[in-house]
């Protein structure tokens, strides 16, 4: 699905054959598919509307307003049949029933990073409170938004929460001004607190891995450090240094080199295919020579929300490598070994690292740097891709589908479908 203005548009993933096309009341800022793919849910929070759609039966439609309070966010429940709308100023959360049509109040949310959060398995939601100047935190039973257990939490300003994937740890930290990371049970006890400094800026970033087993945690001195699930202690610590030195470490360097054209085929004017080869530059991976010294960024320090540490934390799918990014080295990914707890690859790109994504079904890493091209990693390999296409299409975000056959490349104003083919066994 994707939203052109006030327009809806959905298409097959496959063949992107248009199925259909609804037309919303205003312009879209937000859309999101229920989880059983059957409705989409389109957020006009100009106007503070909600509009879903079936795809089922085109016909049906669905107007949430929610009137003088205005509307800031809006996500599906797990069950793709209850929609949480948050409310301007974080007054209240309001759960809507398709099924029903009730509706139900969640009280003080906090604006936070991350304040509601669901398992994997769609049974219970935490939502982040602040009342009377303090921190809590709500667990909910999704299936009848019962409360199952609502504690205040030991944090001076609660900045997000994460649910561990088997649903049985939470994981709450503090502001970026202080370093903890408190980590709860599903009945609310405090299973464990870590603290790996005192006075510097904190918690940047958290990721579980897939297993459950480590909680990878991106700090704001260039560190990762990783906890183990036994007894929450730290088991090590991943450096970014500015200069890569083991020589069991392959850096892929990205260089780029105009394409030689033979002069026989010269012809003017050019065809359209001879001209884009004659003035587009084609990007390959060389492996440089360790050591090897990255494009290092001193951040700025009388500016607000400094380029500073780990800002970007990933698992693969089968908990066996961590891709992580130090936004003082912004031009640089790095691929650590899980198995080994040491660093396998670093990719070192000419531009800014956007975004990157891990595929769901194996390991293979996708990486974006707002060019035309998208890059891929996996333990055989890198490879530079050109997004084929007129014009200058700037690759800022990426998604895979979850199958790992396609992705969806975005830019700021197109989108487009990159299908991989798969190798015959």
């Amino acid at each position: 699905a994707s939203c052109v203005q006030h327009r809806l548009v959905v298409r097959d993933a496959s063949s992107l054959q248009l199925l259909q096309l609804y037309t919303c009341l205003d312009q879209i800022q937000y859309i999101e598919w229920s989880s059983d793919s059957l409705f989409v849910l389109c957020a006009l929070y100009k106007r503070g509307i909600v509009q879903v759609w079936s795809l089922e039966q085109p016909a049906w439609h669905c107007r949430i307003d929610e009137g003088s309070a205005g509307l800031v966010a809006s996500c599906w429940s797990p069950d793709g049949r209850h929609i949480l709308n948050t409310t301007e100023f974080h007054l209240r959360i309001t759960v809507w029933s398709l099924c029903t049509k009730s509706v139900s109040y969640i009280k003080y949310p906090k604006a936070c990073q991350q304040g509601v959060v669901f398992t994997k398995d769609g049974r219970y939601m935490a939502v982040a409170e602040r009342r009377d100047c303090k921190d809590f935190i709500s667990i909910f039973v999704c299936s009848n938004w019962q409360l199952l257990r609502h504690f205040d939490t030991e944090t001076q300003d609660l900045s997000g929460i994460e649910w561990a994937p088997n649903g049985c740890v939470l994981a709450a930290w503090d502001t970026c001004l202080e370093y903890k990371v408190l980590l709860y049970s599903l009945d609310g006890r405090l299973l464990s607190s870590f603290r790996a400094y005192e006075w510097p800026l904190g918690v940047k970033s958290i990721a579980w891995s897939p297993s459950s087993q480590f909680l990878a945690i991106g700090s704001f001195d260039e560190k990762v450090r990783i906890l183990n699930h036994v007894t929450w202690k730290k088991i090590t610590e991943l450096d970014h240094p500015a200069t890569v030195a083991s020589k069991k470490t392959i850096v892929y360097k990205e260089v780029e080199k105009s394409p030689t054209v033979d002069r026989e085929r010269l012809s003017f004017p050019p065809t359209r295919e001879l001209a884009s080869s004659l003035f587009s530059t084609q990007s390959k991976y060389d492996i440089s020579q360790v050591p090897v010294s990255l494009q290092y960024v001193k951040p700025v320090a009388d500016r607000a929300n400094p380029k500073v540490g780990v800002g970007m934390l990933a698992f693969s799918a089968d908990n066996c490598f961590l891709a992580t990014k130090n936004d003082n080295i912004p031009n640089a990914v790095w691929i650590w070994d899980i198995r080994k707890l040491k660093l396998s690859v670093v990719l070192e790109q000419l531009c800014t690292i956007q975004c990157f994504q891990w595929d769901p079904c194996q390991p293979r890493l996708a990486v974006c740097t707002g060019t035309s091209r998208v890059y891929l990693w996996s333990p055989a390999g890198c490879v530079a891709v050109q997004v084929p296409g007129e014009g200058d299409f700037q690759i800022v975000s990426l998604s895979w589908h979850s199958s790992g056959d396609s992705m969806v490349l975005l830019s700021k104003d197109n989108f487009c479908v990159c299908y991989l083919e798969r190798e015959e066994v």
